[in-house]
């Protein structure tokens, strides 16, 4: 038999092996060693990769300068008793020294009150400025805690952080991705963290599903059985709430950029929730805004539970100069690739009335866009819908709420919103100046004649015809 090839075989069988990691999600053996080792992997690589450490602790009120990181600290109590935090950070730029404990929960583990609350204690007893939580629980903000603590606690000497492991993941892709490593070996070190956190195995994967209430839920408001006091119902809107701060991450990591969803400057989380839970029981209805930099407008996601259809939307300012039609088609121009059935709502000033088309009729009857009561009422915006049957199952695979709401958000972003461009006003023009019209030369007077030339006498041009 003749000899194999050996770098065939050597090919054939390193596509089957696995590659060496530095931090290897292999030989994890439960929910302990799991959290274990995300949270030393976090912290030693916060403490080495300087641009992503520090892009982390802005967010927690750090000052900038040297990071330290340590893993299960012990502290003692004023009882005697010790409690072991996962982890603490230190961060020491001259004579400014921050310190910080950590606590950290992995896979579906959640945080608790009790355990908050007593770190925030020790803390406070032991000289910390801050306590910060990490786990799957996704908020609005670093300053959004996922449980309630006793407000006299926060606040003051100590104050209370959070962040998810998906915010934590979305920190080092931008940072890896679009921002750079200025150290080629950190770089390499950054890389491998997120290959860690990305797997399945670390217990970090961000948010996993809707909650074993979504169901039922769906299904109430779908019946119209669901009531504002239920229960069940604020499962689901805080589930909501954290799936859209999943949606803004995610954005984030592809496109490098700070996305964030828009809520009214001086409502609270639980305000937020109220209304949600309203909007639930009464409309059977959710709804979110999110807003990328630099777009046209903030991005509307609205899903229905009665009619099992999920509403992506953005809202665009119409042109203040040019008649109705033409403002009108300066809208459609932009959307040449978009799908027929996008429906253009268009809103006029002074006006409650609306007009709506989709854009396939629109295309060819842009007229019918105007207002029906005055032609001449001029359009204030254009609000461009796209529908889509809901995902109703409760996980994140094939047909699911979470992976089929992600795909139409961000689809809708890329194929429509990322191209749209607001209108411009022209700029302003100067007055033309006359052009300046050449004098015609004075015609010469007439020559002399030879009896005046002799006798030196200028001719008379009174009696030259004489």
């Amino acid at each position: 038999m003749p000899p194999r090839n050996r770098s065939a075989v050597a090919e054939t069988d390193a596509d089957r092996w696995h590659p060496a990691r530095l931090i290897p999600t292999s030989g994890i053996r439960g929910q302990d060693e799991q959290e274990k080792r995300a949270t030393s992997s976090l912290l030693a690589v916060m403490g080495a990769v300087g641009e992503f450490g520090r892009g982390l602790l802005d967010a927690v009120g750090a000052p900038r300068g040297r990071i330290s990181a340590f893993a299960e600290v012990q502290l003692k109590d004023p009882d005697g008793r010790v409690s072991i935090p996962d982890g603490a950070v230190v961060v020491e730029r001259g004579r400014t020294r921050w310190r910080c404990l950590v606590e950290v929960k992995t896979g579906t583990v959640p945080l608790t009150s009790e355990q908050v609350s007593r770190y925030l204690d020790l803390a406070r007893q032991h000289g910390f400025d801050a306590v910060l939580t990490i786990s799957n629980q996704i908020t609005a903000s670093p300053k959004d805690s996922p449980v309630d603590v006793d407000r006299r606690k926060v606040g003051g000497r100590v104050s209370l952080y959070h962040l998810s492991w998906w915010r934590v993941l979305t920190e080092a892709i931008v940072q890896h991705r679009h921002h750079g490593v200025a150290d080629p070996d950190q770089a390499w070190i950054l890389g491998e963290l997120i290959a860690y956190l990305d797997h399945e195995a670390s217990g970090a994967s961000g948010f996993q599903d809707m909650g074993d209430r979504w169901v039922g839920v769906r299904n109430a408001a779908a019946n119209g059985t669901l009531r504002a006091a239920d229960p069940e119902a604020r499962e689901v809107a805080e589930r909501w709430e954290q799936f859209v701060e999943y949606l803004c991450l995610g954005l984030g990591q592809d496109l490098g950029r700070d996305v964030r969803s828009v809520h009214p400057r001086k409502q609270t989380r639980a305000a937020r929730l109220d209304a949600l839970v309203r909007s639930l029981a009464e409309q059977g209805t959710m709804g979110a805004a999110l807003r990328v930099p630099d777009a046209v407008g903030a991005i509307g996601v609205e899903a229905d539970l009665r009619t099992r259809r999920v509403t992506t939307s953005v809202e665009v300012e119409a042109p203040r100069e040019g008649r109705p039609l033409t403002r009108v088609n300066w809208m459609l121009r932009q959307l040449k690739a978009a799908p027929g059935d996008l429906r253009v709502d268009v809103r006029f000033a002074n006006a409650r009335e609306t007009t709506s088309q989709l854009l396939g009729e629109a295309r060819e009857y842009p007229q019918r866009l105007l207002s029906p009561a005055d032609p001449k009422r001029v359009p204030r915006s254009f609000r461009l819908a796209l529908s889509r049957p809901m995902g109703t199952k409760r996980g994140k695979g094939e047909r699911s709420f979470v992976r089929e709401t992600r795909e139409q958000t961000i689809g809708f972003y890329r194929d429509l919103v990322q191209d749209l461009r607001g209108w411009q006003p022209s700029a302003p023009k100067l007055p033309r100046e006359p052009k300046e019209v050449p004098e015609s030369p004075q015609p010469s007077p007439p020559p002399f004649s030879a009896p005046e030339r002799e006798a030196g006498e200028a001719v008379d041009p009174s009696r030259a015809t004489m």
